[in-house]
């Protein structure tokens, strides 16, 4: 008995001991992977963090450490599947988790319950920008899939197994950033990729083909990052991303970190030389990617710099004349979100080009497009598959002359962790949208799903005929986004609603339509009771413009929906010409009103009319009596009085 006992007590000490040993080197694994995490060695940390998975601990922290390990890394397939563990485990995450989650889930094709991520996230996160950009985008998909098809892509042979991003040509030359070996000894690695720090290398361009790849300005590369050049149009000058690393010192932020800044190079007889960090640069936060305007006079880049909206902002900065800078600015919500936007380009065209993962997109980083208008920019467009695909596509150039151009991805099918694509343009971009809205009732606010809906372009031209869905919600389907609207409102007993859509912007959610306060009697005009505005015609003339159009519109929408309905047009002028000429000028007039109705469909026999000159003013301005224009205005005026 006693031996038994001993075996027992010895039995249970060695799995004490062994569980205490377990837990120790568990420990020691997880303090490890913490530090390796909090330095940005994401690729150490992920290989501690998952020998711990792997021995089958399960923690959040590891869930979401191993996740954010291969999100930093651009790896979302991967970090999806620590994400979706995360979920499992604890589906009451930080908004930022299911945003990342959601992302991940495009990676691997799940854009549903991509979309149900980002419903929740919105939900929680209203206020930030990346919801108001799914709730303003919830047909997102099939706007990408319109502007998708437009480009063929070529993989490059010069690609290496490293990362090879970021193009921009100079002199029939790419130049792009590599982690490739070229032969040195001894490589310095960066802890964040475990690859070597990036320098700059050229591959001459003929024709289609690039050549084999070299170092390209090695008097500039340093110990550290060098990546995404951009070149004056005369090659003399060039605008480099460096790790913050100057005359052989290393600059440091408040939390040790090395980060990066833009410099300025000088090509002096065929060597790159005077070597100058810009102004706007700081210790403190990260300066990178810059891109030229068409004219040279801004500089625009990527920052995570106070000041801004998410984890890296566009910024734009003035070049002076006399080689300064000026003051750098944000460029606003309309493009910068909470997420990242970053690697700007601008195309001969000045169309900004950026890459960015706070927008709905198929995956990843997606490239978008947009142009500068006189007071703001327009909303961006996703330039498509196959450019942007579900893992991280940027680092985008186009020569807006050939339509030809380089791009770069992590998807796969590459060589490396990032390759560079080269693209031709088969079809240029064109803004196109689809309007959705509800029609209520004004005071019920019940839906509306009777009658009709016309859509006019600024020139007053039909340009759609459609009906409400039954649930008094409608559809408006390929609306240029750079164009001026009307849409007309047509319901039974309603009154007729006009909305203007000003290059679609603002568009309302909500439709609200009156009910005709009374039933239209003998002897009402028209004009008076559905608010019509002046019907406008030229100086001493009769012929009816597109402006007076869309306002006789509205009359024949009622006459079509009051088919016994009879009417009196009644012309009437100002006392600005003579008596005889006025009548015969408001004669001419009410016959072409009635000649318009009538090719609108209006039946003749519904219709009468007589020109009234100056004999019916509505206010004191007659003959010889000083009155201002606006006075005057208001005696030229059409009468549609229902007989």
């Amino acid at each position: 008995m006693r031996k038994y006992t001993s075996y027992i007590f010895g039995l249970l000490a060695y799995l004490l001991v062994g569980n205490l040993l377990a837990q120790a080197q568990h420990n020691v694994l997880a303090e490890k992977a913490a530090k390796q995490y909090e330095k940005l060695a994401y690729v150490d940390a992920i290989k501690t963090y998952e020998r711990l998975a792997e021995k089958g601990y399960k923690s959040e922290e590891l869930f979401q450490k191993l996740g954010n390990a291969y999100y930093f890394n651009a790896q979302l397939v991967k970090a999806n599947t620590f994400y979706a563990q995360l979920i499992a485990l604890n589906s009451n995450q930080e908004p930022e988790y299911l945003y990342r989650y959601a992302q991940t889930l495009k990676a691997v094709g799940d854009y549903v319950q991509s979309d149900e991520l980002m419903a929740q996230f919105t939900k929680n996160s209203s206020a930030d920008l990346r919801s108001k950009q799914f709730e303003n985008s919830k047909d997102y998909l099939a706007q990408i899939k319109e502007n998708s098809g437009r480009y063929d892509l070529t993989h490059l042979k010069i690609n290496s197994p490293y990362s090879d991003y970021g193009s921009t040509v100079s002199n029939s030359t790419l130049v792009f950033a590599s982690s490739r070996d070229t032969g040195s000894v001894f490589q310095r690695k960066h802890k964040w990729t475990n690859e070597s720090f990036t320098c700059l290398y050229g591959s001459k361009i003929e024709g289609d083909t690039c050549l084999d790849a070299l170092k390209f300005a090695t008097e500039i590369n340093s110990k550290f990052h060098e990546s995404s050049a951009v070149f004056s149009k005369d090659g003399q000058t060039m605008y480099f991303t460096r790790n913050n690393f100057n005359k052989g010192k290393k600059g440091k932020d408040a939390n040790r970190m090395t980060l990066l800044k833009i410099y300025r190079a000088q090509l002096v007889n065929g060597s790159w030389k005077n070597v100058t960090e810009l102004p706007f640069n700081s210790n403190e936060f990260n300066t990178a990617h810059p891109a030229l305007n068409a004219t040279e006079t801004m500089l625009y880049f990527a920052s995570d710099r106070p000041g801004g909206y998410g984890k890296s902002d566009l910024w734009q900065v003035e070049l002076l004349a006399d080689g300064n800078f000026g003051t750098p600015v944000n460029l606003g919500k309309s493009i910068n979100t909470e997420g990242r936007e970053t690697f700007p380009f601008v195309s001969k065209a000045n169309e900004l080009y950026f890459s960015t993962d706070g927008y709905p997109g198929l995956g990843g980083l997606d490239i978008y497009q947009t142009e500068l208008t006189a007071t703001s920019w327009k909303k961006p467009q996703n330039i498509g598959s196959p450019a942007n695909s579900t893992a991280d596509d940027f680092g985008f150039y186009i020569d807006s002359e050939t339509q030809k151009g380089f791009l770069t991805s992590n998807r796969e099918g590459g060589q490396g962790s990032d390759d560079i694509y080269a693209f031709i343009e088969t079809k240029k971009l064109s803004c196109t949208q689809t309007i959705k809205a509800a029609v209520v009732d004004k005071d019920s606010k019940k839906s509306i799903g009777q009658g009709s809906i016309t859509v006019l372009d600024d020139q007053f031209q039909v340009v759609q005929n459609l009906s409400p869905n039954a649930d008094g919600t409608i559809d408006i389907k390929g609306i240029s986004c750079d164009k001026n609207y009307f849409i007309r409102l047509v319901s039974p007993d309603y009154q007729t609603k006009e909305i203007a859509l000003v290059k679609s912007t603002d568009v309302p959610a909500v439709y609200e339509l009156e009910l005709n306060q009374k039933p239209i009697a003998k002897g009402d005009d028209l004009a008076k009771l559905i608010g019509i505005k002046m019907v406008y015609f030229d100086l001493d003339k009769w012929n009816i413009r597109p402006d007076a159009a869309y306002e006789l519109e509205k009359i024949a929408s009622i006459l079509e929906e009051n088919p016994t309905l009879k009417i009196d047009v009644r012309a009437h002028t100002d006392s600005r010409q003579t008596a005889a000429y006025n009548a015969k000028l408001s004669e001419r007039r009410a016959q072409s009103i009635m000649a318009w109705l009538v090719q609108r469909g209006i039946a003749a026999n519904r219709l009468s009319g007589r020109g009234y000159g100056e004999s019916q003013l509505t206010n004191r301005c007659s003959d010889d009596v000083p009155c201002s224009d606006d006075e005057h205005q208001a005696n030229r005026r059409s009468e549609f009085v229902v007989e």
